[in-house]
């Protein structure tokens, strides 16, 4: 009965020293927190002071503000405005040429997203693959000729064109 009892001690003091351990790493963790949200505070009320130098309104913390920002975008020109592929962006133009090169078949949206350099593991990216080549179809550069399959209009053939794509580029 006692090698029993000085077992379970020995198994339990084991574990203390484990924990003990671990609350060390915990708080390692909880001070390099507590650092990066002081920073952040100031970072803030830096921002707010600068804002406030040039006069210019500062966001209040709750507010909705009333109209978002948007990064820059890429426009892409309608077919009968462009006279070349080199007027679209690199990453259209990239697109146009995989379109150019899968063929009959056509252009996926998760080929499109790899010649974008994006991961096609995730479905964020193959649709915002999948919008790019939409719009490239509403602007006349590439036609769907069946679901998700995006082809240069002159890949096809006469009797093809006449009912290939989308009107409008729908869906």
């Amino acid at each position: 009965m006692r090698a029993v009892l000085e077992t379970r001690q020995r198994t339990s003091a084991a574990q203390v020293k484990q924990l003990e351990a671990e609350l060390e790493v915990v708080r390692a963790a909880l001070a390099d927190a507590e650092e990066v949200h002081r920073r952040r505070v100031i970072g803030l009320e830096q921002y707010l002071e600068a804002l406030a130098e040039e006069g210019a309104p500062a966001d209040v913390v709750g507010e909705v503000p009333r109209r978002r920002a948007v990064g820059p975008r890429r426009a892409v020109p309608h077919r009968r405005h462009a006279s070349e592929v080199k007027e679209l962006s690199a990453d259209y133009q990239a697109l146009m040429a995989a379109a150019a090169d899968a063929g009959g078949d056509g252009l996926g949206a998760r080929r499109a997203a790899v010649v974008l350099g994006w991961d096609s593991a995730f479905a964020s990216r193959v649709e915002g693959a999948r919008a790019r080549l939409k719009r490239l179809v509403e602007r006349g550069w590439l036609v769907e000729v069946k679901p998700g399959r995006f082809t240069p209009p002159s890949s096809l053939s006469e009797q093809d064109s006449a009912g290939a794509g989308r009107p409008g580029g729908g869906s």
